[in-house]
């Protein structure tokens, strides 16, 4: 299922949503300092995310796929929103310093191309903080949330998918471990619930938060040892057994 611009307003317009932004924004920001003189894009829906970095970066800018739909960000001032198309991000090779991604490679079409176009807008030395679904987690059983749509992700698949696309994965984490109820008291005690959920059930949060760089050159696999081929064709050519030439001199 595809997530729609407009739902997601909506549910950032609530209080469990704004106690989801509050959290989620809290651990972006307590990897991402210090970005002075940097190009930050986010893709998907990630401009609730955006705003802490305002008046810090160089340049800030919100990517929204057009499966999605766009919505003016921020409400005031020029605007920093962009509708691409989900297979081509309109960015030159290597512009991006930082890219955060939210909402978008659970309902992306075209997971493997998707991150590949990651890879080629990064700089070199360039990172991205990707947040998911937990496949483990209980947001991604319930409907009710963003976070409850398209394909929740294993750390082990993601770490692969990753990896498989010439990133590094460097730092892991999770958030969201209350249950996706928009209950005031449940609410109130959010901050608790994630110091308890993250010392003794990190593996059930409701997301994923990873991130990882660039890798410019592709991992080469471990080289196997040859094996000697009983081949009938090289035997009939004078090959022996063991790989060496059998000895061309005949008896009289």
């Amino acid at each position: 299922m595809l997530l729609d611009v407009d739902e997601l307003q909506e549910f950032y317009g609530t209080p469990l949503g704004q106690t989801v932004r509050r959290l989620l924004a809290h651990r972006i920001r307590a990897r991402w300092r210090g970005l002075q003189q940097s190009t930050l894009i986010g893709l998907g829906y990630s401009s609730p995310y955006l705003g802490a970095f305002r008046g810090e970066v160089r340049r800030l800018g919100a990517l929204m796929p057009d499966s999605q739909g766009a919505v003016r960000w921020p409400r005031e001032g020029a605007s920093h929103t962009v509708l691409v198309d989900d297979d081509r991000l309109p960015l030159p090779d290597g512009s991006v310093d930082r890219l955060l991604v939210v909402h978008c490679l659970e309902v992306a079409e075209h997971t493997r191309h998707l991150l590949r176009e990651m890879w080629r807008v990064l700089a070199p030395e360039g990172r991205v903080i990707l947040v998911v679904p937990n496949r483990r987690g209980v947001w991604a059983r319930l409907d009710n949330t963003p976070f409850g749509q398209g394909r929740p992700y294993s750390r082990r698949q993601l770490d692969h998918l990753l990896i498989g696309a010439m990133f590094s994965p460097l730092d892991w984490g999770g958030a969201l471990y209350f249950p996706p109820l928009g209950r005031r008291m449940l609410l109130r005690s959010s901050t608790a619930w994630e110091r308890v959920g993250e010392g003794i059930s990190p593996a059930f949060c409701g997301v994923l938060i990873v991130e990882a760089s660039k890798e410019l050159v592709a991992p080469i696999g471990k080289p196997m040892r040859a094996r000697a081929l009983r081949n009938p064709v090289l035997q009939h050519l004078g090959a022996r057994r063991d790989g060496s030439p059998r000895d061309q001199s005949t008896s009289t």
